[in-house]
């Protein structure tokens, strides 16, 4: 197996620019469903007006420049290549930092994260508090290979990350995921004890199962029936979704621009619970840069393999090797979390936003994973 770590540049060829565009102007569009405002799903005029912004103002190769502006590398881990960003600070003793990405998320996730991290005194933070940023690409997500065969799990994408982590030379560094970053950063502790200094997650922990419910205080109650009227626990059912048939819908999004931007839109307008418009909240480049990374690499199908390969759905655990901190520990509660987590950090007033917090505050983001690492360096 080689160890080798080869930079990489991202670099969409002008076919595949050129083809993008000829399918949007070719976009075959559907009839209005009668019903108000998104209760069938996206409004006509909105994606609309949404495609059309991608296909005439949004500028793809402006925004690989800037993706590109970040050191990138690909290393063959596991039989896979594996993409990655490596961003250093310029403080040799900051702590090394892994960041894991979400679904139907990239490492796009955090492009407005890492300059906050790797030099906090240019955001208004303590220079002392700096990290070496590492954000790698979930197999089968962007620029990552797919996984080879089934019987993947997020504890074998932590042996990747503890295995990429010792090729980069980091002895000791801390473990940050959201969505399904969630479950593997937990994962990378237990992979890698002596060398993950803490797990830091955006939330997820301490949520009831079934059999909780009945031992759940009045006000614990409350929380928990919030909790289940947000729309991103009600909306489409990606899990059972990609669960039964991820094939056979992995031919719209592959083929269909179209397909692809109206299944992203639903999932990002579903997981904002800031009460805004998703344009409002997430920059509309950034989405929209996201989404062309799903689209050029041809992984909308690939990257539901978290899914495919599960048995059902399950709230993260998390793990009691290394210290545990989280963005928002509401609408979780902490002596649940407490059962299988120390909890060394566990706010109840941060700022609320989008499910991808990255994107939509990553300031206070930023601040938070500093107050939790600051506990464990």
């Amino acid at each position: 197996m080689s160890t080798e770590i080869r930079p990489f540049q991202i670099d969409i060829a002008p076919a595949d620019l050129d083809d993008l565009n000829d399918r949007l102007d070719r976009a075959r569009w559907p009839q209005e469903l009668p019903g108000d405002g998104w209760g069938r799903g996206i409004p006509v005029t909105y994606l609309q007006e949404l495609a059309g912004y991608w296909r005439d103002q949004y500028d793809w190769r402006r925004h690989e420049a800037r993706l590109n502006r970040f050191p990138q590398f690909m290393t063959e881990i596991d039989g896979q290549d594996v993409h990655f960003l490596h961003v250093r600070s310029a403080d040799p003793a900051a702590l090394p930092l892994i960041l894991t990405h979400g679904w139907p998320n990239s490492f796009v996730e955090f492009t407005e994260l890492i300059g906050h991290l790797t030099d906090p005194l240019a955001h208004g933070g303590d220079p002392a508090q700096a990290f070496h940023v590492v954000v790698p690409s979930v197999p089968g997500f962007g620029f990552s290979a797919p996984p080879r065969g089934t019987g993947w799990t997020a504890t074998r994408v932590a042996r990747i990350w503890a295995e990429l982590m010792g090729r980069l030379g980091y002895e000791r560094y801390g473990a940050e995921g959201g969505d399904f970053g969630a479950y593997v950063a937990p994962e990378l502790a237990k992979v890698a004890p002596d060398q993950v200094a803490g797990v830091y997650v955006v939330g997820g922990l301490g949520f009831p199962a079934e059999k909780d419910l009945p031992e759940l205080t009045e006000e614990e109650q409350a929380a928990f029936t919030r909790l289940m009227a947000q729309d991103w626990m009600n909306g489409v059912d990606h899990h059972a979704l990609l669960r039964a048939a991820p094939q056979t819908f992995a031919y719209g999004w592959h083929d269909s621009p179209l397909a692809a931007l109206a299944w992203m839109t639903q999932k990002f307008h579903e997981f904002n619970a800031t009460g805004k418009p998703l344009a409002q909240v997430i920059d509309r480049d950034l989405f929209l840069t996201n989404v062309s990374v799903y689209w050029f690499t041809g992984t909308s199908g690939t990257s539901a393999w978290p899914y495919y390969d599960s048995s059902g759905f399950g709230w993260p655990e998390g793990q009691t090797v290394a210290p545990t901190g989280v963005y928002s520990g509401p609408p979780g509660i902490r002596r649940l979390a407490e059962r299988h987590n120390t909890i060394l950090h566990w706010p109840e007033d941060n700022p609320a936003g989008h499910h991808f917090i990255a994107m939509d505050q990553p300031a206070h983001f930023a601040a938070d994973i500093r107050t939790f690492f600051a506990k464990v360096r």
